[in-house]
């Protein structure tokens, strides 16, 4: 399995401060997104690969896991998966109640279904654990078997208009249907899909958790979404038109009015997300305009400037 190198991927130093990483992430999603890309097959993997290197680095546990077991990844390979949970905890001194607590790759009983690599789902695939199950007391009562959780990776734009995804489970595939407008944390659970019971009773259930990857333009809160513009002094002064995509790749023209000051909120009905209680409904998209105060000004633009200082008072 290969090593990937998240911070090599992104273009930063490994002392990257939260802001550089957010701000390189969305510089290369926005050149590498798929609606930017349509058919590009090539763009569509990066895209992936920006993603998941955003979505451990961004994450302070995330990041401190791969920053420790990252540099012993031919070690930690061959240590074998019933050692994976003893080699991290020889690493950060936590024992296996610890918030790092690593209990084996899910992909060898489920398949890939957090929807990342496979060297991600190594590290941080969620696992499996038991919730309820059988009796650790070896009575032939029948219990139901243990009941298996991961998590489910998906894009806010599936999140708006829904998708599906296939996973396999025991070599079976399973279709997951992602109803449109699904909220991040959702839980979704497989009736009969976990471990079976040792003594003869029902077999336990799985659970997949909604995860929604940060998007390099669109903040979600709720139904609405929020969208940074930037526009230039002279747009902001003189007024004028700038064009917006939305969430479902419609291209939009909004008006700049007259005046406009940064951090003006334009507010777009119905131009946000679906509403899951009401799928023919949406929020709105907020469009925060943020201007551009022109930098390094030649002597004559500096001369314009203070003539329209002088005409202003």
């Amino acid at each position: 399995m290969e090593f990937k190198d998240y911070y090599k991927i992104l273009g930063v130093d490994k002392n990257a401060t939260a802001e550089e990483i957010k701000k390189a992430y969305r510089r290369l999603a926005m050149k590498y997104h798929p609606d930017k890309n349509p058919n590009n097959k090539s763009a569509e993997e990066k895209f992936k690969e920006i993603t998941e290197a955003n979505e451990v680095l961004s994450d302070p546990e995330k990041r401190k896991k791969y920053d420790t077991l990252g540099a012993n990844w031919k070690q930690y390979q061959h240590a074998g998966r019933g050692s994976a949970e003893e080699f991290f905890r020889n690493f950060t001194g936590r024992g296996s109640g610890g918030s790092y607590h690593f209990t084996g790759d899910f992909s060898d009983i489920f398949g890939n279904a957090g929807g990342f690599s496979d060297f991600f789902e190594s590290f941080f695939g969620g696992g499996f654990r038991s919730t309820k199950g059988d009796s650790p007391f070896g009575t032939q009562q029948p219990h139901k078997g243990n009941d298996f959780e991961s998590t489910l990776n998906i894009t806010l734009e599936e999140a708006h208009r829904g998708t599906e995804r296939q996973i396999s489970v025991d070599g079976q595939r399973l279709k997951i249907k992602i109803t449109p407008g699904i909220q991040e944390g959702k839980k979704l659970r497989l009736k009969g899909r976990g471990e079976y019971s040792k003594t003869g009773g029902d077999r336990g259930d799985l659970y997949l958790t909604i995860h929604i990857t940060d998007h390099p333009w669109f903040e979600r809160k709720g139904d609405d979404l929020y969208y940074n513009l930037n526009v230039d002094l002279y747009t902001a002064v003189l007024g004028g038109k700038e064009k917006i995509e939305t969430i479902d790749g419609k291209r939009l023209m909004v008006t700049i009015n007259k005046g406009t000051d940064s951090g003006t909120i334009l507010r777009l009905k119905g131009m946000g997300m679906t509403k899951t209680d009401n799928q023919n409904s949406r929020g709105d998209l907020l469009v925060k305009v943020l201007v551009n105060v022109p930098k390094k000004l030649s002597k004559q633009e500096v001369e314009l400037f203070e003539k329209l200082k002088e005409l202003r008072k």
